[in-house]
């Protein structure tokens, strides 16, 4: 009896959606990306309950007649390449026929298109890869696809999408990475009735400060400089930050022939270019377009083409960190050292000068041989102080390992502490069984995380109100994640007020931050938020109790006075853990006296 069986359409495309439509953010980027590849100059994203219940785009483009709005939804149907020598050439955004197919295989799908020649249009409606109806309908030039109740047939594919909120951010992280490259395109999000994005056309530099524009004070890209570089290779063009700009969590985007990708061959090549002008930690913002000839690059390597090959990336990456070193020259950014410039006055002799001049005299000893050792001067025995090198040698040192944890208290039991301070944010403390040496930032950050996190536990966080409300503007993407957050910024002592949309006054902020930047604070744990995956509200209050530590901690090298020491090292050694801080540094260090004689 024969076992192996040919799936049907409905279950092969079912499983190809696995690979294509990860989640809401993936069914977007396929449906806006036909809308390009169609000729739209206008295109609208409707959203309502991140993505789960709706997905809308609405575009100008070409349409479709009768027969192509039906075969569209067909696997491996396109309009976009006709044989294999094709995928050598590409230049739409889609081409392998797969996601209108894989879209309709695990959702509801009603589309309406037209074309401009055409008096009616067609309505199309599908579900699970059936279709329910298809019929002529009034509808203008252009597209309209509905992708309702993603996953419905699929339970365990659903259970496993994050929160609204995380989703909604992949949205409009894929919603940047397309407006981005057509700003000569007028873009429209919405998502649940309240307009995210409204972006008019205009040049490259004014849809970055549309996306990522969070000042009205002072604009985003005042901090970019330009590049630009023609090769017979490729064409390089776009906006990097400069040194002063640099963050932890920078704005980084690269695009090839209008496509967003990930590199980090070409990453390595822009920090090359900053090297000796960042800060530790320091990253800097970005926007990096290339040009290449399209059978140059492969895009065909995964169904999501963010992962793309270059046939010559070793001869790029001198050419990008070149680009880049030179428009940061350019612009003064760079110290340069000028050889032309300035008024050097050299002397010139004259008559005079060199009548009165003398030649200088040499006083030489003839009875001088440095080949002659002078034994008068040379210490006896010499060869003894070399005795103890000799046997050091013979027993190579080992570099101390790292005390446990059960050894401080042991040192600290046996007499008070008497801390002094160590130039550089040391704290030193003598003790019978050596020298202990606490990090002073870092433990400071150790005792306000744990602070924190029971601050969050609990609910009950102690608030300073601000005399003067500080101004909090954000980003479409760092509004949905401070959303989220508000609650618990709230338990730990943070007053927002919201005044506009994507606009915040700070009426409050947790005492423990006294004079600190309360702005800068929410923008730090805004921004690692969003570096996190995790929904899961524990890791949620460690990310918000690390950052707003880092923030709120005395600065590395400040001077403390002898009662700030022992209440610093009374409230350390009072906590479960002491030794290591959140991140995973050390904080604590004691060196034992067989340590300190073996280093001499």
């Amino acid at each position: 009896m024969d076992v192996i069986r040919l799936l049907p359409d409905s279950v092969a495309n079912q499983i190809a959606a696995g690979e294509v439509i990860q989640r809401p953010a993936s069914c977007l980027k396929e449906l806006v990306e036909n809308s390009l590849d169609a000729g739209a100059r206008s295109i609208r994203v409707l959203v309502r309950d991140a993505g789960k219940s709706l997905i809308q785009v609405i575009d100008d483009g070409s349409g479709m007649s009768v027969s192509d709005a039906r075969m569209a939804f067909e696997r491996h149907a396109t309009s976009k390449i006709r044989e294999a020598q094709d995928l050598f050439s590409i230049r739409t955004m889609g081409f392998r026929g797969e996601a209108l197919p894989s879209i309709c295989a695990v959702a509801q799908v009603k589309m309406t298109t037209r074309r401009a020649e055409d008096e009616m249009g067609t309505m199309l409606d599908i579900a699970g890869s059936q279709v329910q109806k298809q019929e002529p309908c009034q509808c203008p030039v252009g597209t309209s696809i509905q992708v309702q109740n993603l996953f419905f047939n699929v339970p365990a594919r659903r259970r496993f999408l994050k929160s609204d909120q995380t989703e909604l951010r992949n949205l409009i992280t894929t919603f940047q990475h397309i407006v981005l490259v057509y700003p000569n395109i007028s873009f429209t999000f919405v998502s649940d009735d309240e307009i995210i994005y409204d972006l008019p056309v205009g040049t490259l530099k004014q849809r970055i400060e549309g996306v990522f524009g969070k000042s009205k004070t002072k604009l985003y890209t005042s901090q970019l400089l330009e590049i630009e570089q023609q090769t017979e290779l490729v064409t390089i063009r776009g906006f990097v930050g400069k040194p002063e700009a640099a963050t932890k969590q920078a704005q980084q985007f690269f695009f090839v022939n209008g496509r967003y990708m990930r590199h980090p061959y070409f990453h390595k090549a822009v920090l090359q270019a900053y090297s000796g002008m960042l800060p530790a930690e320091q990253l800097p913002p970005y926007f990096v377009y290339f040009d290449i000839a399209p059978e140059q690059i492969d895009v065909n390597v995964h169904p999501t083409k963010t992962e793309i090959k270059f046939a010559d990336e070793q001869s790029i990456f001198p050419i990008l960190s070149a680009t880049i070193r030179a428009a940061l020259g350019k612009f003064n950014v760079v110290p340069s050292i000028d050889f032309l410039g300035g008024n050097i006055e050299i002397p010139v002799s004259d008559d005079k000068m060199r009548a009165n001049a003398k030649a200088p005299q040499l006083h030489v000893s003839s009875g001088y041989n440095p080949f002659t050792p002078q034994r008068e001067h040379v210490t006896p025995h010499w060869q003894d102080l070399y005795e103890p090198l000799k046997q050091s040698s013979q027993q190579p040192y080992q570099i101390p390992s790292e005390p446990l944890q059960t050894e401080l208290p042991h040192a600290l039991s046996e007499k008070p502490l008497h801390p002094q301070a160590v130039s550089g944010g040391y704290i030193c403390c003598p003790t019978d069984n050596g020298l202990l040496l606490v990090h002073a930032r870092r433990a400071h950050v150790t005792i306000l995380y744990n602070q924190l996190i029971i601050q969050l536990q609990n609910q009950q966080g102690a608030s300073q109100q601000l005399l003067f409300p500080e101004q909090l503007t954000v980003s479409a993407d760092e509004q949905v994640i401070l959303e989220t957050l508000l609650p618990d910024l709230q338990h730990i002592g943070f007053e927002l007020e919201k005044v506009a949309d994507k606009q915040y006054n700070i009426t409050a902020m947790p005492s423990m931050m006294a004079n600190k930047n309360a702005e800068a604070a929410l923008r730090a744990i805004v921004a690692r938020s969003a570096e996190g995956a995790s929904d899961v509200r524990s890791d949620i209050h460690q990310r918000i109790a690390l950052t707003l530590a880092q923030s709120a901690a005395i600065p590395m090298g400040k001077t403390l006075s002898e009662a700030e020491m022992d209440d610093l090292l009374t409230r350390l050694f009072a906590l479960p853990s002491y030794r290591i801080t959140p991140d995973g540094k050390t904080a604590v260090v004691l060196l034992s006296n067989e340590d300190i004689a073996r280093r001499f």
